[in-house]
């Protein structure tokens, strides 16, 4: 590169970082916009941890409660909770901040292949933490209650229960986005869809292998994520091939060269 191009090269880069910085604040703005509203309004951080801890208080005795060992625990709890819920809300509007700096240097076959993987990936990691919410939490934590001793008494402390169900959705949540990974892999061509199908005996042993480290130990939670798991590499399998006939880019015309 010449001397009188490096200027010019500087100030595209300068203005790149520019216009990072400028969505960077816009989406955090979203977040913090909705963290207070809330926080504020409605329906409070009380609240918010009330409805996440749901599944565990429908599974233990009538009267049975949660403890909190810590000074500070039970304000700093629900405010990481509030955080995290403000944060899944404004995500659109973060994903689009995400888009629109990414989108001026992509090709329109690009574009077609980046905006259904943003918009569907977030939508399969929303329903791993809902399926792992509404489906798995009730029944795995009355099937460890109902297991335990009856010279026990069984009250969690808020923090690891925090701790524990994060955990698990970013688990599910994950878990989730398998599709994705198979629809990726085979769009840039690092693996083809057969090939995939013939590793499947192995896809389906490393799945049950992820769900015995990642759950807990029992059977129902294993269960529960590693059946989804091979499902959505089925589904992922099927999608593939239509979504690389749908982004591929177009033919270049040689008189146009």
């Amino acid at each position: 590169m010449s001397e009188d191009q490096l200027p010019g090269a500087q100030d595209t880069f300068i203005s790149h970082l520019v216009e990072l910085r400028n969505r960077l604040v816009k989406a955090s703005i979203a977040v913090l916009v909705v963290f207070v509203v809330l926080f504020l309004i409605w329906p409070g951080p009380a609240a918010i941890y009330d409805f996440l801890a749901r599944p565990m208080m429908d599974s233990l005795p009538a009267g049975a409660k949660m403890i909190a060992t810590g000074i500070t625990t039970p304000f700093l709890i629900p405010m990481k909770l509030t955080l995290l819920v403000a944060l899944v809300l404004a995500l659109p509007w973060v994903l689009y901040q995400v888009w629109a700096f990414i989108a001026p240097g992509l090709y329109a076959h690009e574009k077609r292949l980046v905006a259904p993987l943003v918009v569907s990936s977030s939508l399969l990691f929303i329903a791993g933490v809902a399926f792992s919410y509404f489906l798995v939490f009730g029944k795995v934590f009355k099937f460890i209650n109902e297991f335990s001793p009856k010279s026990i008494t069984v009250a969690p402390d808020i923090e690891n229960y925090f701790d524990f169900v994060m955990t698990m959705c970013l688990a599910f949540g994950v878990t989730f986005e398998v599709p994705i990974v198979v629809i990726v892999l085979v769009r840039m061509g690092l693996v083809s869809v057969e090939k995939l199908k013939s590793i499947r005996p192995y896809v389906i042993v490393g799945a049950f292998v992820v769900a015995a480290v990642v759950t807990p130990p029992d059977v129902m939670s294993q269960l529960f994520l590693a059946i989804p798991l091979c499902l959505l590499f089925e589904i992922g399998l099927l999608i593939a091939p239509l979504f690389v006939r749908a982004t591929k880019a177009p033919d270049t015309d040689p008189s146009e060269a």
